[in-house]
């Protein structure tokens, strides 16, 4: 009986540890926990005392039961002399052998053992978002973004003697409009899972969250900006290209490597006055530079064992599994673009999808609604990180 209550508060301590996931989750979502989390834990609490009690009264019932029974005096030799093996043995042939018979031959197979249960969720794969962080986020209601654009800026200021006409300068616009995109998915489970196993329904919603920011994280750099994909860093238009090639970087006394050509594209986004302060790679290319060594064996870039923030030229790395290889972006990249949020990330749940409510299942979306524009291509740099 008092397995079976183990088990039970081994079951109600899963239940509490999955709704405080949730509770925990609410609050960084909606900035407090739902009223039925709430009730929810309250009742797995009671439970929980319950079932504690009951296991308590029982040892103590056991406990009193052994006190009552008569104390072995025996010592380990009358314990020897008594036991049934010794007593097979005192009855051996004239040799010193046994003969026993077999009824039965007791094998390890399935449902004799019972497996180690590893707690929670095994994970897959996490990354790391690294793009969005770094740009500038501005909240918006509006289902597009407007915006007028410098294209040609003719200064003609200059030195004028009193009683001259001065110099006019000129100044032409672009206009450019980027629609909110949104970006979503869904997935069915069943109501009975929703309920019964609020472990793996957290991390399912987890999951899907996890599904919309992997997505726009890759759209951030390579989305075409067909509506109703973003329009990324990397689509034509919202860069300046490098223009190196092995030749041009041979003429200006440059090797073609990849340090040579990432410090001369920010040589000329600085020369631009856009100074660079970002520099994106793909993970495979940042960590062949990491891993370059002189002629010693020495690390180019330092000891291995530094924590430091990866860094060229005195520009922050950044290393993304979405930016393609063999390119590298150099630039500023809070000058030359604008993230702007319509929507965070909303999971909803409706059983009225389809014929859920027939089949008992359950429809959660993901889904989360913005835009980038990129207002300065003349702040970037982009091309390939070792030429043709």
């Amino acid at each position: 009986m008092s397995a079976e209550i183990l088990k039970a508060l081994d079951n109600v301590e899963t239940k509490l540890k999955a709704m405080s996931d949730k509770a925990d989750g609410e609050m960084k979502t909606l900035g407090k926990v739902a009223d039925d989390t709430k009730t929810a834990i309250d009742t797995i609490g009671i439970e929980q005392r319950e079932l504690a009690d009951r296991l308590l009264k029982l040892e103590q019932e056991r406990k009193a039961a052994k006190d009552d029974l008569p104390k072995q005096e025996d010592g380990y030799g009358e314990q020897f002399v008594k036991d049934a093996a010794f007593e097979g043995f005192t009855k051996a042939d004239a040799h010193g052998r046994v003969r026993i018979e077999l009824k039965n031959t007791v094998t390890n197979a399935i449902g004799n053992t019972f497996s180690e249960r590893r707690p929670g969720i095994v994970e897959g794969a996490f990354r790391l978002f690294t793009i969005e962080d770094l740009l500038t986020k501005i909240p918006t209601s509006a289902p597009a973004i407007d915006w007028v654009r410098e294209n040609v800026f003719t200064n003609a200021a200059a030195e004028t003697a009193e009683g001259l006409i001065k110099p006019q300068s000129s100044i032409t616009f672009s206009p450019g409009t980027m629609p909110i995109s949104t970006v979503a998915h869904w997935i069915k489970i069943t109501r009975q899972l929703a309920k019964d196993n609020a472990a793996l329904a957290a991390y399912i919603n987890r999951r899907m969250v996890y599904g919309v920011n992997l997505r726009v994280e890759n759209q951030l750099l390579v989305g075409n900006g067909v509506a109703p994909n973003i329009n990324g860093l990397l689509n034509a238009g919202n860069f300046t290209a490098h223009g190196y090639t092995a030749a041009s970087l041979t003429a200006a006394g440059l090797t073609n490597n990849r340090f040579d050509l990432i410090g001369a594209a920010m040589g000329d986004a600085a020369l631009a006055d856009y100074p660079a302060d970002v520099v994106v790679l793909n993970t495979g290319d940042w960590w062949k530079l990491r891993l370059a060594k002189d002629s010693q064996g020495r690390y180019l870039l330092g000891d291995p064992g530094s924590a430091a923030v990866p860094q060229l030229f005195g520009s922050s790395v950044v290393a993304s599994n979405a930016m393609p290889a063999g390119k590298v972006w150099v630039g500023s990249l809070s000058q030359a673009a604008t993230l702007w949020i319509r929507e965070g990330v909303v999971v909803e749940m409706s059983d009225s999808d389809e014929n859920n409510f027939q089949l008992n299942l359950i429809t959660i979306r993901a889904e989360r609604r913005l835009a980038l524009t990129v207002e300065k291509p003349a702040a970037a740099r982009y091309g390939d990180l070792v030429p043709a």
